[in-house]
């Protein structure tokens, strides 16, 4: 891969210039929360759309915050004596982070956004230049080993990913080190690698601009540069799952045929899966015609592995290659070639019997079980992010219920889940609703449906009386046999505990 048309990085050997600038930034208040307090919430939204008016029209004073919004966030030459009294502008600019241009300005070679950590940390991702994010007007450039900054999709695994301590983790296709850097605040050891040495490079950056230590870079692709021996608590990787005609975009493009590449990588992340350990994943995948799309997906499940998938969106081929041909700013320019690409997406999917494309989440946990636990689903409602500790929540319930055959079901004692109400949904006026849903307020933000059995149970489910004990009262009060509704019920109360309204109480 060849990156000469791409500017210049700055230097990585120089640590102290790395962390005088972060100093700077952060006396400057250069801050996810200082640069709202200065934009205001609508020039603020509007970088995220790759619109920068509002923002220029907010930095026409000459204070240290807007010298540094003009210089890193909108890529403006600033005059040098502007600069030298807010950053060490000599070393800045023999180390690379900024450049002398038109004889009394500089300019930043990268793009250096605010990013604010879980934990109230002030991060700092660096990403080439006019491409920290996306947008309507796609990333301002196809270089073809050009680094992005941080969007939708870096900001969704980061909020998934099991937050615990662990020994080891690694970032697959690390990009601009977003995921690396969160890893770093749980793991004590972070390897991150990528097929691109830019990306390598840039991840470095955002880690000691960050604060951050430094990880273990690896260039190579998928598994390629981890060694055999070598296996870790936590992988996450957001791949270049774009399933299109080539590999045009490094960042974007996996150069398999269809959604092999995350294929590949959920099928061999198993044997780097230590015992317990997570893997998790931003992944696309194809519904072909005449095959399920959910028996696709188990088919990548590695043996030892329990899975959680969710199918978050579904687009059919054309909204697909129409997404991407965007992204990529195709459809700005010659519109012969534009109609050349889209029609060489429509030949790949025809070609390929696909129909449509998901998009969503694979979790992983090597459990070494030969009887595995592998969940796949649809659910394209709004959650509520973070969401590691309900993914972790999850897994721990699968294990329960797998410790429990049905008479130790209806031997436990359950609690209902907090956050979790009911609702009775029928005519104005009737005497009993039509039905009753469950509904959480947290995480999932789940609903289901549930019968009258179902609906008394969840209600007076507060640990203090055996499941069995109250199937037995229900049974009494609408006069069924207590024999057939305890042989019935341990289906309905699995799904109940699995999906989260019901905990099971020690």
């Amino acid at each position: 891969m060849s990156n000469s048309t791409l500017p210049t990085l700055p230097a990585t050997d120089r640590p102290e210039v790395a962390a005088r600038l972060r100093d700077a930034l952060l006396g400057a208040s250069f801050t996810a929360d200082g640069l709202l307090d200065l934009l205001g919430a609508p020039a603020y939204a509007a970088l995220a759309r790759s619109e920068t008016v509002p923002a220029l029209r907010a930095t026409r004073g000459d204070t240290p915050l807007e010298t540094l919004v003009r210089l890193f966030l909108l890529q403006q030459p600033v005059p040098h004596a502007r600069v030298r009294d807010v950053l060490p502008v000599a070393e800045c600019v023999e180390s690379g982070w900024l450049a002398s241009v038109g004889g009394d300005e500089v300019a930043a070679t990268v793009d250096v956004r605010p990013f604010g950590g879980p934990g109230g940390e002030d991060w700092f991702i660096v990403s080439d230049l006019g491409c920290a994010v996306g947008g309507a007007g796609g990333i301002g450039s196809r270089e073809e080993g050009v680094v992005l900054g941080v969007g939708g999709a870096s900001t969704t695994l980061a909020g998934i990913t099991v937050r615990t301590p662990v020994a080891a983790a690694l970032d697959l296709g690390t990009g601009s080190g977003i995921q690396a850097l969160h890893a770093a605040q749980h793991a004590t050891r972070v390897t991150a690698t990528d097929v691109n040495p830019r990306a390598l490079h840039i991840t470095a950056l955002t880690l000691a601009l960050s604060g951050a230590p430094a990880a273990d870079l690896r260039e190579g692709s998928l598994f390629g540069p981890v060694r055999d021996d070598e296996t870790y608590d936590l992988i996450v990787s957001n791949p270049p799952f774009v399933i299109s005609p080539g590999a045009r975009l490094t960042y974007r493009d996996g150069g398999m045929g269809g959604d092999d590449l995350c294929r590949s990588l959920v099928q061999q992340a198993g044997d780097r899966l230590r015992k317990g350990g997570f893997a998790q994943f931003l992944a696309n995948w194809q519904h072909v015609e005449g095959e399920d799309w959910q028996d696709r997906l188990r088919s990548w499940v590695p043996r030892g592995c329990d899975a959680w998938i969710v199918q978050r969106e579904v687009q059919d081929v054309t909204q697909y290659a129409e997404l991407w041909l965007r992204d990529a700013g195709d459809h700005r320019g010659d519109p012969a070639a534009y109609e050349a690409l889209y029609d060489a997406w429509l030949d790949e999917f025809e070609a390929r019997k696909v129909k449509a494309v998901g998009f969503g989440w694979i979790t992983l946990r090597r459990t070494g079980s030969d009887a595995p636990s592998i969940t796949v689903e649809e659910w394209p409602h709004s959650v509520e992010q973070p969401l590691g500790d309900t993914v972790r929540a999850h897994f721990e319930r699968v294990d329960q219920l797998r410790a429990l055959d049905d008479a130790a079901l209806l031997a436990a004692h359950f609690r209902l889940a907090d956050e979790v109400i009911q609702e009775q949904v029928g005519l104005p006026g009737a005497e009993d609703p039509e039905h009753v849903v469950l509904r959480q307020h947290r995480g999932m933000r789940r609903a289901t449906k549930v019968d009258t059995v179902g609906a008394g149970f969840a209600g007076v489910c507060d640990g203090s009386l055996s499941a069995g004990r109250i199937l037995d009262a229900i049974a009494q009060l609408v006069g069924e046999d207590p024999v057939l509704l305890r042989d019935r019920t341990p289906a309905q109360i699995r799904l109940l505990v699995e999906h989260g309204f019901l905990e099971l109480v020690d």
